[in-house]
């Protein structure tokens, strides 16, 4: 690597870090937020809360890193043009490809540190994860409510809660199951109290103003409450949830060597009931490696695009990265709608983003230099 590699790849590295530690705090305080609430309430110790912390930093490196890279791509080469040393390189003789080999081997560098968190130090960050708040769920119950989450911790149940204040709880809905999976009753009541019954070894929601309904549609697809509101206890029973030391894991909770096992497991079994998890398997896969890859292919894009804009703002770049990026996830989002879909193999269209970025940032650095070739002089 000579000088001029050097020198640019010093000035990216600079600024991708500082933009994937910005990102990385963002995204950290919005998923965090209810385990800070806890730690603020004294429910949970701070080195305990720390720690349950630190387990969700995996998962935001995956989204903080190709944001921070395209982020500082544009910042750098955006600085380097408008200051017009990119035109005093290419004077020099220095074509687009040598310009762009630095960020495109930082970028490689960022692929090659995603795939390690994505298939091994974060998968084993969200099983510790889902441990720890195991056992917070069994010192304090009632710390497993988390407003606006679909909780599934109880053992037959599913709660939503609208709101918490202490043990009052607003706008709230309760779903009973059987083992089969059929649906027992559904409840709801506009405010509901909690409390521990330690006797009994539950969970007593008393739902204020509500109904309960063990047919919750009619013909016509609407809820039919029980007339004139009133108080309705449910007991949920806490004995499964301590009694389980082991669970199946979520694919999503596997290291890369433990999902290659599992799908050929899967593979050999030729139950029709595995078909499930094995499309699922198959999307973590392909979606990790795909996330990982993500970050060569915004660098591809912001390399052409970053010299053209010729921007010093730090806004303006700061904005076309988010916009690249929300691009981006939504294309893979889009592919993960069909993973239900077996026909349409979606575990492949996840590359599709890939692919048409790349393809882009391939055409873009082409038409950068053959309009650079043609300049007079």
């Amino acid at each position: 690597m000579n000088l001029l590699h050097r020198y640019i790849f010093r000035e990216l590295a600079v600024a991708a870090l500082v933009a994937v530690v910005m990102f990385g705090v963002i995204l950290l305080a919005g998923n965090a937020k209810d385990l800070l609430v806890l730690i603020a309430d004294g429910r949970l110790p701070l080195e305990r809360g720390l720690s349950m912390i630190a387990m969700l930093t995996p998962f935001v490196f995956t989204y903080a890193l190709p944001m921070g890279v395209i982020t500082g791509v544009l910042l750098t080469l955006g600085r380097l043009s408008a200051q017009q040393e990119i035109t005093a390189m290419r004077t020099a003789g220095v074509g687009l490809v040598r310009i762009g080999t630095p960020v495109l081997f930082f970028a490689m560098l960022g692929v090659v540190a995603s795939l390690l968190v994505n298939f091994e130090y974060g998968p084993r960050a969200k099983g510790e994860y889902r441990r720890m708040v195991a056992e917070l769920g069994q010192r304090d119950p009632l710390s497993l409510l988390v407003p606006r989450q679909f909780v599934r911790g109880f053992h037959g149940f599913v709660i939503y809660v609208d709101q918490r204040e202490g043990d009052v709880l607003r706008g709230v809905w309760v779903w009973k199951f059987a083992r089969e999976g059929e649906l027992e009753f559904v409840g709801h009541g506009e405010e509901g109290v909690v409390s521990y019954r330690e006797n009994e070894n539950e969970i007593l929601l008393e739902l204020r103003n509500g109904w309960l309904h063990p047919s919750p549609l009619d013909l016509k697809g609407a809820y039919m409450p029980n007339p004139g509101g009133q108080i309705v206890p449910i007991g949920i029973p806490l004995a499964e949830l301590f009694k389980r030391k082991t669970f199946q894991k979520k694919p999503s909770m596997l290291t890369l060597q433990e999902l290659v096992a599992e799908r050929g497991r899967l593979r050999g079994s030729g139950q029709p009931a595995d078909q499930g998890r094995l499309r699922d398997v198959e999307m973590t896969i392909h979606e990790n490696a795909a996330l990982a890859f993500s970050v060569l292919s915004l660098a591809m894009v912001g390399v052409p695009l970053g010299i053209q804009t010729r921007r010093t703002e730090t806004s303006a770049n700061l904005g076309l990265a988010l916009l690249l990026t929300m691009i981006y996830y939504c294309l893979l989002v889009a592919a993960g709608w069909l993973k239900d879909k077996p026909d349409f193999h979606a575990e492949y269209l996840l590359w599709l983003p890939n692919l048409g970025f790349q393809a882009l940032g391939g055409w873009m650095w082409w038409r950068l230099g053959r309009n650079r070739a043609q300049e007079p002089g």
